[in-house]
C-alpha cells in the first residue's frame, strides 16, 4: 500500500513515500500530490522507503519534476534516499541524464 507524507514550510515541501511507486499509484501522484507541489520554490521527493519502481513509476517521477519545471517559475527539486535496488533501475535508464544531475542527490 502507498502512502505519502507532505512537510511545507514557507518556501520549501519536502513529500516522503512510503511503498511500491507503480502503476497504482499514477493517479494518487498526479491529483493528489502535484498539485500541492506547485507552489513552493524547493521541492523534495524522498523515495527511503520506496523500495520498488516501475516504468510507470519512473514516468511518473518525469512526469512531476517536468511539470514542476514548466510551471513558470524557477525551482530546484530533488530525489533523495533512493534505495540500492531502486537506485540501479535509475542507473539502467540513465534516469540523471533525462532530470539532469542535480536532481538526483
Amino acid at each position: 500500500m502507498f502512502s505519502y507524507n507532505i512537510e511545507a514550510n514557507e518556501n520549501e515541501v519536502s513529500v516522503k513515500m512510503f511503498g511500491d511507486l507503480d502503476i497504482d499509484v499514477t493517479e494518487m501522484v498526479e491529483q493528489e500530490i502535484l498539485p500541492r507541489l506547485i507552489p513552493y520554490q524547493t521541492v523534495t521527493l524522498n523515495l527511503g522507503s520506496v523500495p520498488f519502481v516501475d516504468s510507470t513509476g519512473i514516468g511518473v517521477l518525469i512526469n512531476l519534476v517536468e511539470t514542476l519545471r514548466s510551471s513558470g517559475e524557477e525551482r530546484q527539486i530533488f530525489i533523495k534516499e533512493v534505495q540500492p535496488l531502486v537506485q540501479e533501475v535509475f542507473e539502467m535508464i540513465q534516469l540523471k541524464e533525462i532530470l539532469g544531475e542535480e536532481v538526483l542527490v
